[in-house]
């Protein structure tokens, strides 16, 4: 499983719209090839970043399967009017501590 980790800062005073365009992109990623689950978190410190949490089976669905698709680019519509700046994004893989 890979964990895909976004930090977004958005433009001041367009936090309502943002959480929506995020809420209205819900259904593209529960149809994504490998999607296994999405949460959004909005820092307290600093209301105007976003950390998006998205679990793929594999980087590939991520970076080559969704990213490459239709469903990709009406995510990026529904809330990059929003961005302050391009986010930044990582992706993690569990390590075993046992």
């Amino acid at each position: 499983m890979i964990l895909e980790i976004a930090q977004i800062e958005i433009k001041e005073g367009t936090q309502s719209a943002f959480e929506r365009g995020v809420a209205r992109s819900h259904e593209l990623f529960l149809r994504a090839k490998g999607f296994l689950g999405v949460e959004l978190q909005r820092s307290v410190e600093f209301p105007g970043r976003y950390r998006l949490l998205v679990r793929w089976n594999s980087l590939q669905d991520h970076t080559i399967t969704f990213r490459n698709s239709a469903d990709f680019a009406v995510w990026r519509s529904n809330v990059q009017e929003y961005f302050a700046a391009p986010p930044t994004v990582e992706h993690h893989e569990a390590v075993n501590i046992e």
